[in-house]
């Protein structure tokens, strides 16, 4: 059922947009079972913060700087991905 309705609004987002075969779910997303106090901190600081990050996420189109990644890449003279 769930994969019935991701091909389908997909489908219908991309003929919107005028974008066909373009992806639109996220792939590969990370599950974690929260098991105690701590985790569960950990988890709620990082869905609190997460949204500050959107500036430096390279799915972001309207980039406005670099992750630390990118950043050590450049100080070892690697282009950054």
């Amino acid at each position: 059922m769930i994969a019935y309705f991701k091909y389908h609004s997909a489908k219908r987002i991309n003929e919107l947009r005028g974008t066909p075969g373009a992806p639109v779910w996220q792939r590969n997303y990370f599950e974690h079972i929260v098991r105690n106090d701590q985790s569960l901190h950990r988890i709620s600081e990082y869905i609190v913060g997460n949204p500050q990050q959107w500036q430096y996420d390279k799915e972001n189109l309207d980039v406005t700087g670099k992750d630390e990644f990118d950043i050590w890449l450049t100080s070892e003279g690697r282009k950054p991905l």
